[in-house]
């Protein structure tokens, strides 16, 4: 039997974004992220972070989707309470507010397009 070779990670998720500069912008502030743009390929990404969020800018192959709801993409952090303050002094959106439940605690917030983000 031929081995087929294995994927071995995640490299980057894409996120649809109405203005990829502005929104590369935001990310930057907002949540201190690294920004790397390479003629329409703009990406931003936590600082140290190997895998990068693609902002994906108006296209065709975009057909009906639109930017906004849940992206299902979580963020870690060492200190969840310090960081939600910090996101939310810097004037960050949260849909639900820091909470803890039976699996954990969490908090949702969104960028400046609507989509919503896990940490």
């Amino acid at each position: 039997m031929k081995r087929v070779t294995m994927l071995t990670g995640v490299s980057s998720v894409a996120v649809l974004a109405n203005d990829v500069d502005e929104s590369a912008k935001w990310y930057e502030t907002k949540l201190g992220f690294e920004v790397s743009a390479q003629g329409h390929w703009v990406t931003v990404r936590p600082k140290g972070s190997g895998i990068v969020i693609h902002l994906c800018g108006k296209c065709e192959e975009w057909e009906s989707d639109k930017p906004g709801g849940n992206t299902g993409i979580g963020f870690s952090s060492d200190d969840q309470r310090k960081t939600y303050e910090e996101l939310k002094a810097r004037g960050v959106e949260f849909k639900q507010d820091l909470t803890t439940e039976w699996f954990g605690t969490y908090a949702i917030f969104k960028d400046p397009d609507g989509n919503e983000f896990w940490m």
